[in-house]
Protein backbone atom coordinates (compact mmCIF):
# COMPACT_ATOMS: atom_id res chain seq x y z
CA UNK A 1 0.00 0.00 0.00
CA UNK A 2 1.35 3.13 -0.83
CA UNK A 3 2.14 6.21 1.02
CA UNK A 4 -0.71 8.03 -0.30
CA UNK A 5 -3.14 5.34 0.08
CA UNK A 6 -2.18 5.09 3.96
CA UNK A 7 -3.15 8.32 4.04
CA UNK A 8 -6.53 8.40 2.63
CA UNK A 9 -7.63 5.55 4.92
CA UNK A 10 -5.54 7.58 8.08
CA UNK A 11 -8.38 10.53 7.15
CA UNK A 12 -11.34 8.53 6.68
CA UNK A 13 -10.88 6.37 9.98
CA UNK A 14 -10.11 9.88 11.82
CA UNK A 15 -13.27 10.95 10.26
CA UNK A 16 -15.58 7.72 10.88
CA UNK A 17 -14.19 8.02 14.77
CA UNK A 18 -15.32 11.62 14.80
CA UNK A 19 -18.38 10.78 13.86
CA UNK A 20 -18.33 8.42 16.34
CA UNK A 21 -17.72 10.44 19.12
CA UNK A 22 -20.41 13.08 17.65
CA UNK A 23 -23.29 10.63 17.57
CA UNK A 24 -22.11 9.37 21.00
CA UNK A 25 -21.95 12.99 22.74
CA UNK A 26 -25.63 13.57 20.62
CA UNK A 27 -26.85 10.81 22.31
CA UNK A 28 -25.62 11.44 25.97
CA UNK A 29 -26.82 14.65 25.97
CA UNK A 30 -30.17 13.97 25.06
CA UNK A 31 -30.68 12.69 28.02
CA UNK A 32 -29.41 15.55 30.28
CA UNK A 33 -31.91 18.36 31.15
CA UNK A 34 -30.49 21.49 29.20
CA UNK A 35 -30.79 24.99 31.30
CA UNK A 36 -33.99 25.77 30.03
CA UNK A 37 -35.40 22.80 30.67
CA UNK A 38 -33.91 22.69 34.77
CA UNK A 39 -35.58 26.53 34.74
CA UNK A 40 -38.91 25.21 33.71
CA UNK A 41 -38.44 22.42 36.19
CA UNK A 42 -37.37 24.97 39.04
CA UNK A 43 -40.30 27.12 38.33
CA UNK A 44 -42.88 25.12 37.79
CA UNK A 45 -41.96 23.19 41.63
CA UNK A 46 -41.55 26.76 43.11
CA UNK A 47 -45.34 27.59 42.07
CA UNK A 48 -46.79 24.83 43.13
CA UNK A 49 -44.93 25.83 46.89
CA UNK A 50 -46.07 28.84 46.77
CA UNK A 51 -42.13 30.46 47.26
CA UNK A 52 -42.71 33.27 45.48
CA UNK A 53 -38.99 35.13 47.29
CA UNK A 54 -37.33 32.51 45.67
CA UNK A 55 -39.48 32.06 42.21
CA UNK A 56 -38.82 35.37 41.78
CA UNK A 57 -35.06 35.16 41.40
CA UNK A 58 -35.96 31.80 39.38
CA UNK A 59 -38.08 33.65 37.02
CA UNK A 60 -34.99 36.20 36.71
CA UNK A 61 -33.09 32.85 35.73
CA UNK A 62 -35.29 31.29 33.02
CA UNK A 63 -35.15 34.48 31.15
CA UNK A 64 -31.81 34.68 31.00
CA UNK A 65 -31.61 31.08 29.95
CA UNK A 66 -33.72 32.18 26.69
CA UNK A 67 -37.03 30.67 27.76
CA UNK A 68 -39.34 32.93 26.35
CA UNK A 69 -42.24 35.45 27.97
CA UNK A 70 -44.58 33.39 25.71
CA UNK A 71 -43.43 30.24 27.16
CA UNK A 72 -43.32 31.52 30.77
CA UNK A 73 -46.75 31.99 30.20
CA UNK A 74 -47.90 28.91 29.62
CA UNK A 75 -46.09 27.38 32.13
CA UNK A 76 -48.17 29.55 34.88
CA UNK A 77 -51.24 29.06 33.30
CA UNK A 78 -51.05 25.56 32.87
CA UNK A 79 -49.88 24.79 36.62
CA UNK A 80 -53.59 26.14 38.08
CA UNK A 81 -54.85 22.77 36.97
CA UNK A 82 -52.47 21.26 38.95
CA UNK A 83 -51.53 23.66 42.17
CA UNK A 84 -54.92 25.73 42.10
CA UNK A 85 -55.93 29.72 40.90
CA UNK A 86 -54.04 31.20 44.10
CA UNK A 87 -50.75 30.05 43.63
CA UNK A 88 -50.96 30.15 39.70
CA UNK A 89 -52.10 33.83 39.93
CA UNK A 90 -49.71 34.79 42.68
CA UNK A 91 -46.95 33.34 39.83
CA UNK A 92 -48.28 35.19 37.33
CA UNK A 93 -48.21 38.73 39.17
CA UNK A 94 -44.51 37.69 40.89
CA UNK A 95 -43.59 36.90 36.89
CA UNK A 96 -45.24 40.45 35.58
CA UNK A 97 -43.41 42.01 38.87
CA UNK A 98 -40.09 40.19 37.27
CA UNK A 99 -40.41 41.92 33.49
CA UNK A 100 -41.19 45.10 34.83
CA UNK A 101 -37.77 45.75 37.14
CA UNK A 102 -36.06 43.86 33.98
CA UNK A 103 -37.86 46.53 31.28
CA UNK A 104 -37.01 49.72 33.78
CA UNK A 105 -33.25 48.06 33.74
CA UNK A 106 -33.02 48.10 30.15
CA UNK A 107 -33.59 44.10 29.63
CA UNK A 108 -35.55 43.02 26.45
CA UNK A 109 -37.40 40.06 26.93
CA UNK A 110 -38.24 37.76 23.70
CA UNK A 111 -41.66 37.53 23.34
CA UNK A 112 -41.67 34.41 21.45
CA UNK A 113 -44.37 32.47 19.95
CA UNK A 114 -47.78 33.84 19.88
CA UNK A 115 -50.17 32.03 22.82
CA UNK A 116 -53.41 30.64 20.84
CA UNK A 117 -56.39 31.11 22.48
CA UNK A 118 -58.96 30.26 19.95
CA UNK A 119 -60.57 26.64 19.86
CA UNK A 120 -62.80 25.62 17.06
CA UNK A 121 -63.32 22.16 17.77
CA UNK A 122 -67.11 21.39 17.74
CA UNK A 123 -66.13 18.56 20.21
CA UNK A 124 -64.37 19.47 23.09
CA UNK A 125 -64.21 16.72 25.12
CA UNK A 126 -62.95 14.34 21.61
CA UNK A 127 -60.30 16.57 21.39
CA UNK A 128 -58.91 16.36 24.66
CA UNK A 129 -59.61 12.68 24.94
CA UNK A 130 -57.59 12.16 21.76
CA UNK A 131 -54.61 14.04 22.95
CA UNK A 132 -54.80 12.26 26.15
CA UNK A 133 -54.73 8.80 24.19
CA UNK A 134 -51.42 10.58 21.99
CA UNK A 135 -49.63 11.19 25.88
CA UNK A 136 -50.80 8.14 27.70
CA UNK A 137 -50.57 5.79 24.18
CA UNK A 138 -53.46 3.67 25.73
CA UNK A 139 -57.16 4.05 24.50
CA UNK A 140 -59.28 6.38 26.79
CA UNK A 141 -62.95 5.36 27.53
CA UNK A 142 -65.32 8.08 27.43
CA UNK A 143 -66.32 8.81 29.98
CA UNK A 144 -63.25 7.50 32.27
CA UNK A 145 -63.49 4.69 34.77
CA UNK A 146 -63.94 5.43 38.08
CA UNK A 147 -63.52 8.67 38.73
CA UNK A 148 -65.34 9.47 35.31
CA UNK A 149 -68.42 7.83 36.05
CA UNK A 150 -68.40 8.82 39.16
CA UNK A 151 -68.38 12.83 38.37
CA UNK A 152 -68.78 12.68 34.83
CA UNK A 153 -68.48 16.67 35.67
CA UNK A 154 -65.26 16.22 36.18
CA UNK A 155 -64.18 13.98 33.42
CA UNK A 156 -65.67 16.84 31.21
CA UNK A 157 -63.21 19.65 32.67
CA UNK A 158 -60.07 16.97 32.51
CA UNK A 159 -60.76 16.62 28.71
CA UNK A 160 -62.42 19.39 27.50
CA UNK A 161 -60.27 22.32 29.44
CA UNK A 162 -57.44 20.92 30.28
CA UNK A 163 -56.31 18.82 27.47
CA UNK A 164 -58.09 20.68 24.94
CA UNK A 165 -58.09 24.54 25.49
CA UNK A 166 -54.86 25.09 27.52
CA UNK A 167 -53.16 21.85 25.54
CA UNK A 168 -54.34 23.33 22.59
CA UNK A 169 -51.54 26.25 22.73
CA UNK A 170 -48.40 24.84 21.28
CA UNK A 171 -45.89 27.41 22.32
CA UNK A 172 -44.94 24.60 24.82
CA UNK A 173 -44.51 21.22 23.42
CA UNK A 174 -45.74 17.96 24.91
CA UNK A 175 -42.72 16.79 26.93
CA UNK A 176 -41.98 20.42 28.40
CA UNK A 177 -45.96 20.16 29.60
CA UNK A 178 -45.03 17.23 31.24
CA UNK A 179 -41.25 18.34 32.73
CA UNK A 180 -44.25 22.01 34.42
CA UNK A 181 -46.48 18.54 35.35
CA UNK A 182 -43.90 16.38 36.87
CA UNK A 183 -42.31 18.80 38.77
CA UNK A 184 -45.60 20.68 40.46
CA UNK A 185 -46.68 17.22 41.26
CA UNK A 186 -43.22 15.92 43.16
CA UNK A 187 -43.35 19.69 45.17
CA UNK A 188 -46.84 18.80 46.41
CA UNK A 189 -47.02 15.70 49.56
CA UNK A 190 -49.48 13.60 49.08
CA UNK A 191 -49.76 13.70 44.45
CA UNK A 192 -47.93 9.73 44.52
CA UNK A 193 -50.40 8.53 42.32
CA UNK A 194 -50.96 11.39 40.34
CA UNK A 195 -46.77 12.04 40.06
CA UNK A 196 -46.43 8.39 38.89
CA UNK A 197 -49.17 8.71 36.07
CA UNK A 198 -46.99 11.31 34.98
CA UNK A 199 -43.90 10.48 35.32
CA UNK A 200 -45.08 7.31 32.59
CA UNK A 201 -46.68 10.05 30.45
CA UNK A 202 -43.68 11.95 30.57
CA UNK A 203 -41.56 9.09 29.24
CA UNK A 204 -43.80 8.73 26.42
CA UNK A 205 -43.07 12.17 25.37
CA UNK A 206 -39.36 11.46 25.89
CA UNK A 207 -38.04 11.93 29.08
CA UNK A 208 -35.38 9.82 30.11
CA UNK A 209 -35.02 8.21 33.49
CA UNK A 210 -31.54 10.41 33.67
CA UNK A 211 -33.13 13.42 33.31
CA UNK A 212 -36.30 12.62 36.28
CA UNK A 213 -33.16 11.88 38.44
CA UNK A 214 -32.09 15.22 37.83
CA UNK A 215 -35.42 16.33 37.78
CA UNK A 216 -35.40 14.98 41.98
CA UNK A 217 -31.74 17.04 42.55
CA UNK A 218 -33.78 20.17 41.64
CA UNK A 219 -36.79 19.19 43.47
CA UNK A 220 -34.18 18.09 46.93
CA UNK A 221 -32.84 21.80 46.32
CA UNK A 222 -35.48 24.09 45.69
CA UNK A 223 -38.14 21.84 47.64
CA UNK A 224 -36.76 19.06 50.18
CA UNK A 225 -35.30 15.64 50.19
CA UNK A 226 -38.54 14.14 51.43
CA UNK A 227 -40.57 15.60 48.00
CA UNK A 228 -37.40 14.61 46.08
CA UNK A 229 -37.35 10.84 46.94
CA UNK A 230 -41.03 10.62 45.88
CA UNK A 231 -39.42 10.56 42.61
CA UNK A 232 -36.71 8.58 43.17
CA UNK A 233 -38.77 6.14 44.82
CA UNK A 234 -41.27 5.74 42.01
CA UNK A 235 -38.53 5.29 39.35
CA UNK A 236 -36.75 2.78 41.62
CA UNK A 237 -33.38 5.10 42.49
CA UNK A 238 -31.91 5.21 45.82
CA UNK A 239 -33.10 7.80 47.87
CA UNK A 240 -31.59 10.59 49.59
CA UNK A 241 -31.15 10.00 53.69
CA UNK A 242 -33.66 12.73 55.15
CA UNK A 243 -31.62 12.80 58.30
CA UNK A 244 -27.71 13.56 57.89
CA UNK A 245 -24.93 12.09 60.07
CA UNK A 246 -23.61 15.85 59.96
CA UNK A 247 -27.06 17.57 60.99
CA UNK A 248 -26.85 20.39 63.71
CA UNK A 249 -29.68 20.83 66.57
CA UNK A 250 -29.01 23.12 69.08
CA UNK A 251 -30.75 25.28 71.74
CA UNK A 252 -30.56 28.75 71.92
CA UNK A 253 -30.70 29.93 75.96
CA UNK A 254 -31.11 33.84 76.00
CA UNK A 255 -32.33 36.36 78.52
CA UNK A 256 -33.59 39.61 77.30
CA UNK A 257 -33.76 42.41 78.94
CA UNK A 258 -37.29 43.35 80.13
CA UNK A 259 -37.71 46.96 78.78
CA UNK A 260 -36.51 45.31 75.32
CA UNK A 261 -38.57 41.80 75.24
CA UNK A 262 -41.48 42.85 73.28
CA UNK A 263 -39.03 44.78 70.56
CA UNK A 264 -36.99 41.41 70.80
CA UNK A 265 -40.09 38.89 70.21
CA UNK A 266 -41.35 41.00 67.22
CA UNK A 267 -37.52 40.91 65.28
CA UNK A 268 -36.83 37.16 66.08
CA UNK A 269 -40.53 36.12 65.25
CA UNK A 270 -39.70 37.81 61.85
CA UNK A 271 -35.93 36.33 61.38
CA UNK A 272 -37.37 33.03 62.72
CA UNK A 273 -39.57 32.78 60.29
CA UNK A 274 -37.18 34.11 57.16
CA UNK A 275 -35.21 31.82 57.66
CA UNK A 276 -37.50 28.44 57.29
CA UNK A 277 -39.37 30.10 54.41
CA UNK A 278 -36.12 31.32 52.19
CA UNK A 279 -33.08 29.03 53.61
CA UNK A 280 -33.38 24.96 52.10
CA UNK A 281 -30.73 24.05 54.99
CA UNK A 282 -32.89 25.53 57.76
CA UNK A 283 -34.90 22.77 59.13
CA UNK A 284 -36.85 24.21 61.88
CA UNK A 285 -35.79 27.20 64.00
CA UNK A 286 -38.93 27.06 66.81
CA UNK A 287 -39.07 30.08 69.50
CA UNK A 288 -40.09 29.95 72.92
CA UNK A 289 -40.35 31.53 76.02
CA UNK A 290 -40.58 30.05 79.87
CA UNK A 291 -44.34 30.50 81.06
CA UNK A 292 -43.57 31.97 84.11
CA UNK A 293 -40.61 34.24 83.15
CA UNK A 294 -41.10 35.56 79.83
CA UNK A 295 -38.02 37.33 79.40
CA UNK A 296 -36.23 33.65 78.95
CA UNK A 297 -36.30 32.69 75.96
CA UNK A 298 -35.27 29.35 74.26
CA UNK A 299 -34.87 28.56 70.65
CA UNK A 300 -34.73 25.08 69.08
CA UNK A 301 -32.77 25.30 65.99
CA UNK A 302 -32.47 22.77 63.37
CA UNK A 303 -29.66 22.39 60.30
CA UNK A 304 -29.36 20.14 57.51
CA UNK A 305 -25.43 20.30 57.94
CA UNK A 306 -22.69 22.55 59.58
CA UNK A 307 -22.38 24.15 56.24
CA UNK A 308 -25.76 25.06 56.44
CA UNK A 309 -25.50 26.60 59.76
CA UNK A 310 -22.78 28.93 58.29
CA UNK A 311 -24.43 30.20 55.16
CA UNK A 312 -27.54 31.01 57.39
CA UNK A 313 -25.07 33.20 59.37
CA UNK A 314 -24.61 34.96 56.20
CA UNK A 315 -28.53 35.72 55.69
CA UNK A 316 -29.20 39.32 55.70
CA UNK A 317 -32.38 38.90 58.00
CA UNK A 318 -29.93 37.05 60.88
CA UNK A 319 -27.09 39.43 60.22
CA UNK A 320 -30.62 41.98 60.58
CA UNK A 321 -31.34 40.29 63.42
CA UNK A 322 -27.78 39.92 65.05
CA UNK A 323 -27.75 43.56 64.71
CA UNK A 324 -30.79 44.89 66.26
CA UNK A 325 -30.94 42.89 69.39
CA UNK A 326 -27.20 42.94 70.32
CA UNK A 327 -28.04 45.36 72.98
CA UNK A 328 -31.43 43.56 73.85
CA UNK A 329 -29.70 40.66 74.95
CA UNK A 330 -28.63 40.25 78.76
CA UNK A 331 -27.02 36.51 78.63
CA UNK A 332 -27.32 34.20 75.81
CA UNK A 333 -25.78 30.21 76.03
CA UNK A 334 -25.95 27.76 72.95
CA UNK A 335 -26.08 23.98 73.67
CA UNK A 336 -25.65 21.44 70.89
CA UNK A 337 -27.41 18.73 71.06
CA UNK A 338 -27.38 15.16 69.24
CA UNK A 339 -30.73 13.34 68.57
CA UNK A 340 -31.70 10.11 70.33
CA UNK A 341 -33.50 8.70 68.04
CA UNK A 342 -33.40 9.61 64.15
CA UNK A 343 -36.23 7.54 62.72
CA UNK A 344 -38.22 9.38 65.36
CA UNK A 345 -37.09 12.34 64.28
CA UNK A 346 -38.93 12.14 60.95
CA UNK A 347 -42.31 12.34 62.30
CA UNK A 348 -41.19 16.09 64.34
CA UNK A 349 -44.41 18.29 64.20
CA UNK A 350 -46.15 15.92 61.54
CA UNK A 351 -49.10 15.92 63.76
CA UNK A 352 -49.12 19.99 63.47
CA UNK A 353 -50.32 20.28 59.99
Amino acid sequence: MGKSSILKWSWLLLAMLNISIMFAQSKSDSSILTAQQKNLVSISALTASGNLEQLKAQLNSGLDAGITVNEIKEVLVQLYAYCGFPRSLNAINTFKTVLDERKANGISDKEGKEIVVENNSTDKYEQGRKVLETLTKTPQSKPAPGFGEFAPRMDAFLKEHLFADIFNSDVLTYQQRELVTISALAAIPGLESQLQSHINIGKNTGITENQLEQLAELIEKKINKTQANSIRKLIAKPLSPIIEPGMMIRISEIEILPERLSEYNHILKEEAAASVKIEPGVIAIFPMYQRENPTQIRIVEMYANKEAYQAHLRTPHFQHYKTSTLKMVKSLKLVDMNSLDNETMLEIFQKLK
